[in-house]
């Protein structure tokens, strides 16, 4: 992991507002590496500057390439409309065209 990664002001955004939600540290941990994951999937591009085609980009790589379960797949777009909707403050649409893992 990058030190990028590691010690990114915008990964201190989500921790903290995860925590000003009181979900539990579990949550915490998972949501991060979820959104981790997601930024370097996009070749380290800011999250502000991607919505539901680079979400439904990475949930269908994570079913294709990856063949997570689909619970593994849920828990990364709970992840992502988490961080959408109250870390960057857009709220996503519909993901056509996803690949949903079985």
């Amino acid at each position: 992991m990058s030190s990028y990664m590691k010690d990114s002001p915008f990964l201190d955004q989500v921790r903290r507002t995860i925590r000003t939600r009181h979900y539990s540290i579990r949550t915490e941990h998972a949501y991060v590496d979820w959104v981790k994951g997601f930024i370097i999937f996009h070749k380290k591009r800011h999250p502000p500057g991607m919505a539901e085609a680079e979400v439904s980009a990475f949930l269908s790589w994570l079913a294709d390439e990856r063949q997570v379960s689909a619970a593994t797949q849920n828990q990364a777009l709970n992840a992502l409309v988490f961080m959408h909707k109250h870390v960057v403050g857009q709220p996503l649409g519909d993901f056509v065209g996803a690949v949903r893992a079985k």
